[in-house]
């Protein structure tokens, strides 16, 4: 009976027809022609059946790919940053896969160019070309540093944020973007700091409010045509909140920084009001989304909360990842 296993597959034979003595080692004299080039398989063109359900991938692509990119700050300077890419494109029901090489060489042909908004759409159109696909997407993720002063004592320290910015190339043609901006914060709960002080009044009883650092993450949609800065939206978020965490301080900035939070108590709830109430004063923004977790120092769980600009159709207050906001 003969054997149902394969063969296995030879380019050269010797002269008798037997499978030639394969070398072990790796030949760096070796050189690789445009001929022998061609002769590679490529397994997302070979005639093989699709495995599985055949029906169209809405996002196939990279995640995690790093190299260091340039972005402009608003007075003018450049900063070089290590940026994690994620990209990634849609892929129709008789396609079989897509050269995932090819979107981490758009961004190399692209490397040397400062990263902005447009910069993104032109990725995105570059490899919607090179993979013949209908829709990308593209997210990009890096640590922004700024300096911070001190309150009171004028010291320099450098606060870094977790910024994300994402380009979406639509089958119909659009072109949306979307800065992700981490915020992070003191919540000094209001109901803690009234009983503290009754306990005060009423039993002369020495007190201390509970506080918690605290984190907001916005999602904002620009405007088509208007640029809106890192560095305005962090001052957004200081006049919404006014309570950033501090880098560098000394005993009159701790100081500070309890008056600070004293006039500025605040719940889950206020936070992402007062949020709102700047975002949605500012024309360069089309829509948002706005997830804040104060992860409280009495609990042993988060409070947070979640709001939206409510545009139709637009961003939903759907952030589940609580997770992820954790300081």
């Amino acid at each position: 009976m003969p054997s149902s296993k394969k063969k296995p597959m030879y380019l050269h034979r010797t002269a008798d027809g037997a499978a030639p003595r394969i070398q072990r080692g790796y030949d760096t004299k070796f050189k690789v022609t445009p001929a022998y080039r061609a002769s590679l398989p490529d397994m997302m063109e070979t005639a093989e059946a699709i495995p599985g359900a055949h029906v169209p991938i809405q996002q196939v692509g990279i995640s995690n790919f790093k190299l260091p990119l340039k972005y402009r700050t608003k007075d003018g300077k450049t900063l070089t940053l290590e940026t994690s890419v994620t990209g990634t494109v849609s892929l129709q029901a008789e396609l079989k896969g897509i050269n995932m090489s090819r979107i981490m060489r758009s961004f190399y042909d692209h490397k040397d160019e400062v990263t902005t908004g447009e910069w993104m759409g032109k990725i995105l159109k570059s490899y919607l070309r090179k993979v013949e696909s209908k829709a990308a997407r593209l997210k990009i993720r890096f640590s922004y540093p700024m300096t911070q002063t001190s309150l009171r004592s004028g010291l320099d320290g450098f606060q870094f944020y977790d910024v994300a910015f994402e380009g979406v190339m639509t089958a119909d043609g659009r072109y949306r973007r979307f800065i992700q901006f981490d915020f992070v914060y003191s919540s000094a709960c209001p109901c803690s700091a009234e009983l503290s002080e009754h306990a005060r009044d009423q039993r002369g009883a020495y007190t201390v409010p509970h506080s918690q650092r605290s984190k907001a993450r916005l999602l904002i949609e620009e405007v088509e045509g208007k640029k809106i800065w890192i560095e305005d939206i962090h001052a957004l978020c200081v006049r919404a909140l006014r309570t950033e965490t501090q880098v560098m301080v000394k005993r009159e900035d701790e100081q500070a920084f309890a008056e600070l939070n004293g006039a500025h108590l605040k719940f889950v709830e206020d936070a992402a009001r007062l949020l709102y109430a700047e975002l949605a004063k500012d024309k360069r923004i089309a829509d948002f989304q706005i997830a804040c977790s104060h992860q409280e120092s009495l609990h042993s769980h988060d409070a947070v909360s979640v709001i939206c600009k409510g545009v139709p159709g637009g961003l939903a207050a759907d952030f589940t990842e609580f997770g992820l906001l954790r300081c």
